[in-house]
C-alpha cells in the first residue's frame, strides 16, 4: 500500500472533521468489461481522444482496499450497457458485489430496450440505490420512448440516476450536450437526476438546470482537475452558483480510471475557496444525506 498516496487523502477529511468520504462516482464492473474498457483507454479510442493513463490499475480486492484506505465510506459500481440486451446481466453482476461489498451501494443501469421499464422496476424493488446511464457511451437519446416507463419509475421511487450527458470529459457524442437530457427533464420534472462530471464543459447550463428543478444534483467527477482544465475550465463567473447550490453537489472521484492520484479530486475542489462547510457538504455531508448513510 502507498502511504504517500493515501495520507493526504485521510488528512483532507480529518482537517474537515467528518468522518471520511462519499463517492457517488467510482467504477467497479466484471473483470473483463473493465480490462477492454482499460484497453480502450490505451488504445485512445475515438471517445478518448488524448492519452489517459489508468493511475490505479489494480485488481479488485487492492482497489478495494485502496479505496478503504482513503476513508471512503460510501462508493459505487459504475457500469453502463453500449448494446442492447447487456444492461441485466450487468445488474446481476452489481447486485452479486453489493451483496459482498456493504460499503458500496448498489448500483444498475439500463439500455433502451422493451425490457428495460420491467428490468429497472425490479432492480428498484430488489435493493438498487442508484443507476448510471451513460449518453456518451451508449449514443443513445434520453427521449427515446423506450426509457420513458425508466424515467417514471426512476421518478416515483426516488431513485437517483447518475447521467453523463455532458458533451466531456473529452468528446461529445451525438445525444450529448442539455438539450436531449433537459428536455427529458421537462417531461420527468421529478426525476432525482445526478449530472456527471458537472455537466462539463456545459456548466452553465446544467447548474441552472438543478435551480429549477429540485431533484437535480450534479457530481463533481474530473472537474477542476488539470486534465480537464486545460481543455474544458470552469467559468469562473458560475463560481457564485457551485456555491449557492452547495447542498446539490457531490463528490465522485471515476476511481480507478482516472489519469491523476486520488487526492488531486480533492485538492482542486478546495482551492476553488469556497470554504470548509461547501467541502463538508459536497465530500460528505451531501451523499450521506441522499443516501441515509
Amino acid at each position: 500500500m502507498n502511504e504517500a498516496d493515501i495520507a493526504p487523502v485521510v488528512e483532507f477529511w480529518r482537517r474537515l472533521g467528518v468522518p471520511g468520504l462519499v463517492d457517488v462516482h467510482t467504477h467497479f464492473m466484471p473483470k473483463r468489461l473493465l480490462t477492454r474498457v482499460w484497453e480502450y483507454f490505451d488504445a485512445t479510442g475515438p471517445l478518448v481522444g488524448r492519452d489517459w493513463p489508468i493511475t490505479y490499475r489494480f485488481e479488485e480486492e487492492e482497489r478495494l482496499t485502496r479505496i478503504r484506505a482513503y476513508g471512503v465510506r460510501a462508493f459505487t459500481s459504475m457500469l453502463y450497457p453500449h448494446k442492447p440486451g447487456m444492461a441485466e446481466g450487468l445488474n446481476a453482476w452489481a447486485a452479486d458485489f453489493a451483496s459482498r461489498t456493504p460499503d458500496c451501494l448498489r448500483t444498475a443501469t439500463f439500455f433502451p430496450e422493451r425490457e428495460a421499464g420491467d428490468y429497472v422496476t425490479r432492480a428498484i424493488e430488489g435493493g438498487a440505490r442508484l443507476f448510471k446511464s451513460h449518453l456518451q457511451v451508449g449514443a443513445y437519446d434520453p427521449r427515446d420512448p423506450l426509457l420513458d416507463p425508466v424515467w417514471a419509475a426512476l421518478a416515483d421511487s426516488g431513485t437517483p440516476v447518475v447521467v453523463h450527458c455532458g458533451s466531456g470529459p473529452v468528446l461529445s457524442g451525438p445525444f450529448t450536450g442539455p438539450g436531449p437530457m433537459l428536455a427529458t427533464l421537462a417531461r420527468f420534472p421529478r426525476l432525482p437526476l445526478v449530472v456527471a462530471h458537472l455537466g462539463l464543459p456545459e456548466y452553465g447550463e446544467f447548474l441552472r438546470a438543478a435551480v429549477r428543478y429540485p431533484g437535480v444534483r450534479l457530481d463533481t467527477t474530473m472537474a477542476f482537475t488539470d486534465f480537464i482544465e486545460e481543455e474544458a475550465p470552469f467559468p469562473r463567473a458560475e463560481l457564485p452558483l457551485l456555491a449557492d447550490l452547495r447542498e446539490r453537489i457531490l463528490f465522485g472521484s471515476d476511481f480507478p480510471n482516472i489519469p491523476y492520484p486520488y487526492v488531486h479530486a480533492l485538492e482542486v475542489l478546495e482551492k476553488l475557496d469556497l470554504g470548509d462547510d461547501w467541502l463538508r457538504a459536497v465530500c460528505h455531508d451531501n451523499g450521506a444525506a441522499l443516501f441515509g448513510i
